[in-house]
């Protein structure tokens, strides 16, 4: 079989590392004569292998003491929920920065539970860069302020972390949470679906600072509740098992790459590679301002968008698979997380390069 570069945003590629181990492992894991699928969430392999993805999650991180690391479900999506559920007890509103669709997204099922303020939105120029923190204008006494610091149908990532003071910041870094160094002690809760970076669906990745634990409304799903899923280890109902497992073995996998810091280079160079072929390019044209451009999710436009079909077949020929845009916005989206080696950038960068030597 031709090998395939998978560059789709998600569902996304995992290391073929993992899963060669994953498949080695699928009857029967270390001797258990089961597999991790099957297998009691209560019972000593599995909570063996949930103890070892926490430790190597916060090692990969620094995750300070003063925070906990959860594994819940429901994804992004299901915490735009869980996050006001949690935090927002005592204030009259929450602020939001308005980067693109996930942060519309985050936005819309907030406001189901607080009152909120879009503290900054780019909005105004299509969603093609980050607001500067001199343009965000915070509510009085907001519950926290929320960022997604990077939108995968746009192209556009945050490269600095905000400063809130007192006020807690919260982030949906389901795209690039992993892909580079952070400061955890910048944000009072980090979420994510581990989808892109981190592992298989199923599986959403929360850290929370420990002084934040007890602010749910009393509305709030029990299982859903940063304190009680805290106190019981993230077991208080049955956990994304099979999710859980392959997270655990992509932060092993990781930890053997060098970790974040030598991951992080490697995903800049692999973004430069498609970026230089653009910005050389009379066919192609990406749109986000360059300072705020993501290293995941490569955007760009043929000039001729006519051209755009034919292009992605030919490339669906080559083994360059899920190229097409989000439905939303069109054109061509090259995702390409941690697990996309420098080989398929290479590969699409040549087929950039080809195309346009005959079209362009």
């Amino acid at each position: 079989m031709a090998r395939v570069f998978n560059f789709s945003a998600g569902p996304a590629a995992l290391p073929e590392e993992v899963l060669r181990q994953a498949s080695a492992e699928m009857l029967d894991y270390q001797g258990t004569g089961m597999g991790v699928m099957e297998m009691s969430h209560r019972g000593n392999a599995f909570m063996a292998i949930a103890e070892a993805a926490h430790a190597d999650l916060r090692e990969l991180m620094g995750v300070p003491s003063n925070y906990k690391v959860l594994f819940l479900q429901g994804g992004a999506l299901g915490e735009n929920a869980i996050v006001p559920l949690n935090l927002v007890d005592g204030h009259a509103t929450a602020d939001y920065v308005d980067t693109g669709h996930w942060s519309k997204k985050s936005i819309g099922e907030a406001g189901r539970y607080t009152t909120v303020h879009v503290a900054a939105s780019s909005e105004d120029r299509n969603y093609r860069y980050v607001p500067k923190q001199s343009a965000w204008r915070l509510s009085p006494d907001p519950a926290y302020v929320h960022v997604c610091t990077n939108e995968t149908i746009g192209g556009v990532e945050y490269h600095w972390t905000p400063e809130t003071g007192n006020v807690p910041l919260v982030a949906d870094m389901s795209s690039n949470l992993l892909s580079k160094r952070i400061d955890v002690s910048k944000f009072g809760v980090i979420y994510g679906g581990a989808q892109k970076n981190s592992g298989a669906a199923g599986l959403t990745l929360v850290i929370v600072r420990d002084d934040l634990l007890d602010r749910a409304l009393p509305a709030c799903p029990s299982a859903f509740n940063y304190r009680i899923q805290s106190d019981n280890d993230s077991m208080y109902n049955t956990p994304a098992t099979y999710s859980l497992y392959i997270a655990g073995l992509v932060f092993k996998w990781l930890k053997a790459q060098g970790g974040v810091a030598a991951i992080e280079e490697r995903n800049i160079a692999k973004a430069k590679i498609l970026y230089d072929v653009i910005d050389a390019s009379g066919l192609y044209e990406n749109r986000i301002a360059p300072e705020d451009r993501s290293r995941m999710n490569v955007t760009f436009y043929l000039q001729d968008e006519a051209l755009t079909p034919m292009f992605l077949a030919e490339a669906e020929q080559l083994g360059l698979a899920a190229l097409r845009g989000h439905r939303a916005v069109g054109g061509v989206r090259a995702s390409i997380y941690n697990a996309m080696p420098l080989a398929g950038c290479e590969a699409l960068a040549a087929h950039m390069r080809d195309f346009e030597r005959r079209h362009g």
